[in-house]
């Protein structure tokens, strides 16, 4: 039998590995993600495990390293990606690329999104290593670059360059964990992992004027028409909608009296609107981001435009949704186009599967009362890519992430408690090792 795990100093180590990871910025654009792989890398290849550093373009790399199994069981794909979204660092209190500790927080960008998650699926494998268990399965660590900008150099990239490094029976990734608030409540005991995710399907609309100087009085001022249009979508009530990964949710969680159940519609609707990361589960979502509009303060703009940031539930399609949009607005002079070339809507990933259920029953044993549902995640990660090869994929990392946490998401002082990272890291290893072991 394997001598027990000093955790302590796991900990200890975990905490200075993430330090030193949040130092290397992989803000993207650009990405420059190699020294950041190679980093991670150095550390496998330190303790014997073999690693392959795949170029996908310039400056940037994946990291791949595998510990062989017996060839019992399929393989266990661990996936994280090394790329950040950039900072305003005049926003942040403390460097953000310092890996600075603080109050028991280490902040940093990518401390959540998800160079913190990284580390302790690194630290499960170097653990397995290290403990010498005979394994039933090969375990895949793969670090990829380009997540944050739609991973054409990343998971897509592998995909269509490198499936063979995808070979996989399912996958571990972002897009869930614990949280400490949901739909109005605060029992800190509902854990969501996502079988499935919102696609992107970003608009731009524009609309064409009369230009002109700004003392007259116009009627064909394009900046009011598009504020009229971002109005009426503003105002739009969408209405909810299932599919079987929320679904399963509602009932879990109304069965465990943690959410009214959806035949009270009104305190069942009043619950999910409480709270916006829950309601985004079950609704299209869409925010204006980007307003372009003159360039002087006495010229009628000639042509306005707005971005807006549409997440779409599984199932619809992205012509369908420009239909909904553009009937909604009303104008035939407000054009509804499509800001990105590409769309992806996937299936959700089973819940009957050896990884999803030594999900719920390691977080179950650590937690109290706790309820582990699937879910769909209200953004993308590169889960979308493998479900679309056929590939079980789920989002979660094993935490119990206050709302504070969670906010710092692409946003400024974005930080990870060290007891979140202590956890984790005892808890992702404890997936782990159940199912390759």
């Amino acid at each position: 039998m394997a001598d027990a795990i000093d955790w302590p100093a796991v900990h200890a180590e975990a905490l200075d590995i993430l330090q030193h990871y949040l130092r290397i910025d992989t803000s993207n654009p650009p990405g420059n993600e190699a020294p950041a792989a190679r980093f991670l890398g150095s550390l496998l290849e330190a303790e014997g495990v073999p690693c392959e550093y795949i170029e996908t373009a310039p400056g940037r790399e994946a990291l791949a390293a595998r510990l062989r199994g017996d060839g019992s069981r399929r393989p266990l794909l661990l996936g994280n990606h090394l790329d950040v979204v950039p900072v305003e660092e005049e926003f942040w209190d403390v460097p953000p690329f310092g890996g600075v500790v603080r109050d028991g927080r280490i902040y940093g960008r990518g401390a959540m999104d998800m160079k913190g998650a990284g580390v302790m699926q690194l630290m499960a494998v170097l653990l397995l290593q290290r403990r010498r268990e005979p394994l039933r399965r090969d375990v895949v660590f793969l670090a990829t670059p380009d997540e944050e900008i739609g991973s054409v150099y990343g998971m897509r990239w592998l995909v269509e360059h490198r499936r063979d490094l995808l070979d996989a029976e399912f996958a571990l990734n972002e897009g869930g964990g614990g949280l400490s608030d949901f739909a109005g409540r605060e029992d800190g005991r509902i854990f969501l992992a996502s079988v499935n995710e919102k696609s992107v399907g970003w608009l731009r609309l524009r609309v064409e004027g009369t230009t002109g100087h700004g003392s007259l009085p116009t009627g064909d001022n394009s900046a009011l028409r598009l504020i009229r249009a971002l109005l009426r979508l503003a105002d739009w009530d969408r209405g909810l909608h299932f599919e079987p990964g929320t679904a399963r949710l509602v009932d879990q969680l109304s069965r465990a009296g943690l959410l009214p159940s959806p035949e009270d519609s009104e305190a069942f609707e009043q619950a999910l609107r409480s709270d916006p990361a829950a309601l985004a589960m079950f609704i299209n979502t869409l925010n204006v981001t980007v307003i372009d509009s003159g360039f002087k303060a006495n010229v009628i703009p000639p042509r306005s435009e707005a971005v807006i940031d549409c997440r779409l539930l599984p199932g619809e399609t992205l012509e369908g949704w420009i239909e909904q949009v553009s009937e909604r607005i009303d104008d035939p002079l407000v054009s509804v186009r499509p800001e990105l070339d590409d769309f992806t809507s996937t299936a959700s990933s089973d819940f009957d599967t050896e990884l999803f259920t030594a999900i719920r029953e390691v977080v179950e044993e650590a937690f109290e009362g706790a309820v582990v549902a699937p879910s769909v995640a209200s953004f993308a990660t590169d889960n979308r890519f493998l479900r679309e090869i056929g590939m079980p994929s789920y989002g979660f990392i094993p935490c119990m992430f206050s709302a504070e946490e969670r906010a710092g998401f692409h946003a400024h002082n974005e930080f990870l408690t060290v007891e979140n990272l202590n956890s984790g890291c005892e808890l992702m290893y404890e997936i782990v090792r159940r199912v390759v072991c």
